[in-house]
């Protein structure tokens, strides 16, 4: 049932997104979303230093990379190909700076350990979720800095009602703020900082930055 809410969510996922680029300008919407990228890095304190190493999980058509040119960027999503070839708003060719990987998050493996990892609004998308931040935990540098996005539920009763019923086909994962921290914490990561980027009433987005701690010279994780 959970690999066919994934299904479901990936064709909605792409559905969606044609929906919200139609008519929109190319370069006006590029323009909009660097600003918006470059005033959330701001926002919640996370700026990497030039030459570090990037990861952009789940990166969406235009993720971070689009507004870190002077970093090594690995942008990782299982539905890159279907945006090369349904939305103009998304070309490989204008980031020569990003690597892009075509796969699910479940199966994406590197050696590289990352400075920095981005994964915004993608952990409600994915399949396997315990996988998943097990992989961001493992692929954190030691005291490299992770920045998750999450749509967290803010009352009990629609958490468990969604988790029965296809509220929100988009996200096949219903969990609330504290359950979401402690997934984090579970797996060494120390949550530095919390920002509320937006508020509606069954969900509010945060952005949890955290940060792989190094004790007596070795990572916990």
């Amino acid at each position: 049932m959970q690999k066919l809410r994934w299904k479901i969510a990936q064709a909605a996922e792409i559905r969606w997104w044609q929906n919200y680029l139609k008519g929109k300008s190319e370069s006006e919407y590029l323009a909009w979303k660097l600003n918006y990228w470059q005033e959330f890095m701001q926002k919640i304190g996370v700026q990497p230093a030039p030459g570090e190493e990037i990861l952009d999980m789940g990166c969406g058509p235009a993720g971070v990379f689009i507004a870190l040119p002077d970093n090594a960027v690995t942008a990782v999503d299982p539905l890159l190909d279907d945006y090369a070839a349904k939305l103009p708003h998304f070309s490989p060719g204008r980031y020569p700076h990003t690597r892009f990987v075509t796969t699910p998050f479940e199966e994406f493996t590197t050696d590289r350990k990352f400075d920095k990892i981005f994964c915004l609004n993608a952990v409600n998308h994915v399949a396997d979720l315990a996988l998943c931040f097990d992989k961001l935990a493992e692929m954190t540098a030691p005291d490299g800095t992770l920045v998750v996005s999450i749509d967290a539920h803010n009352y009990g009763f629609f958490k468990r009602l969604f988790r029965l019923l296809p509220g929100d086909i988009l996200h096949p994962h219903q969990y609330d703020l504290q359950e979401y921290e402690t997934m984090l914490t579970d797996r060494g990561l120390k949550i530095e900082r919390r920002e509320l980027i937006k508020s509606e009433f069954f969900f509010d987005y945060y952005a949890l930055v955290c940060r792989r701690e190094v004790r007596g010279g070795a990572s916990r994780c």
